[in-house]
């Protein structure tokens, strides 16, 4: 019995070492993988495990499960980044693992630009992932320009369309612009210009209102609402008094817009200047964009928040001040 017991052991240690082995090869000397020259996208937000095994089926690593677990002994499967990656041929799988949690041979970044960014934010953001310098973006996103059916944009604010882009960490200031406005166009709605000449405006004004509806709207099926209270404001010459635009001139964002904000001159203040503002005041996205080109038709002229994530609507002003008092006061 206690051969038997004195066999199995060794068997069991045996197997131990020939797995030992078998890993310490696999991970620190076999450079079969790649066996060529390879490019890999990491999807944003892949786990350790699905990274590891999308290195396997793409031939970058010979075992996904040897890969995972090198990741989790080195403790460096959180570190495991997205994006697109380039592996030279013939790297051991440690080599690999430092490269994809430090971005060694990172090609490009995934950057999400989330709705309702500014310019200035949008800057940033790209920045922080060393895309750039924050004033040379904003220089040029401030001061280039787009054209909509012969009319002219002051600048790419509104324009640079909020979503995820896996963008080359090599990319130009000219090329993330463009791969942004590029979007842009590809989300306008396919009945954009009809819809522009049925409303009477142009595609320009119809984004600058679209802008509005991204900073003031919480509620999706909100959105082609006030989109309309918008238009019957613009219609009968009415200030449309979003706090949203006074807001858009400050350098930090503020919770509450004061009547000393309100007493501000700016060509951004709804309050005193009558018609949409300058520019977009923020880059909307394709809900906002969708409302402001089919604004739902009502008598409303009003709203205020409910402190729910929603919206009061009333067609006159007694009405509007009921819905302050009671939602505000």
């Amino acid at each position: 019995m206690m051969r038997r017991i004195l066999w199995l052991a060794t068997l069991a240690l045996a197997a131990v070492a020939a797995a030992c082995g078998w890993f310490g090869y696999s991970v620190a000397l076999d450079r079969t993988f790649p066996r060529v020259a390879t490019s890999v996208v990491v999807p944003d937000g892949a786990t350790g495990r699905e990274i590891a095994r999308l290195l396997e089926a793409r031939g970058v690593v010979r075992s996904a499960a040897a890969f995972d677990l090198l990741a989790r002994l080195a403790g460096r499967r959180s570190d495991l980044e997205a994006g697109e990656f380039e592996f030279v041929p013939h790297q051991t799988a440690i080599e690999i693992l430092e490269h994809v949690a430090f971005g060694g041979q990172q090609v490009a970044v995934w950057v999400t630009i989330p709705e309702g960014f500014t310019a200035k934010e949008i800057a940033r953001t790209l920045a922080a992932q060393h895309l750039g310098s924050d004033d040379a973006l904003q220089e040029f996103f401030l001061h280039r320009t787009l054209e909509f059916s012969t009319v002219r944009t002051a600048n790419l604010e509104g324009y640079l369309f909020p979503d995820t882009y896996l963008v080359p960490k090599a990319a130009t200031t000219a090329e993330i612009a463009k791969m942004f406005t590029d979007q842009f166009v590809a989300e306008l709605p396919p009945d954009s210009r009809s819809q522009a000449r049925r409303l009477g405006f142009s595609i320009p004004q119809i984004v600058t209102l679209a802008s509005l509806v991204e900073r003031e709207a919480k509620a999706d099926d909100e959105r082609p609402l006030m989109a309309g209270v918008y238009y019957n404001r613009l219609r009968r010459g009415m200030a449309l008094e979003v706090d949203a635009t006074i807001e858009y001139t400050f350098a930090h964002h503020k919770d509450v817009i004061t009547y000393a904000d309100i007493a501000r001159d700016s060509p951004y203040n709804t309050y005193e200047h009558a018609g949409l503002p300058p520019t977009p005041i923020a880059n909307p996205g394709r809900a906002s964009l969708w409302a402001a080109f089919h604004p739902r038709a009502s008598d409303y002229l009003y709203y205020v928040a409910m402190g729910n994530g929603h919206h009061a609507f009333s067609r006159t002003l007694a009405e509007h001040n009921a819905n302050v008092a009671r939602y505000l006061h």
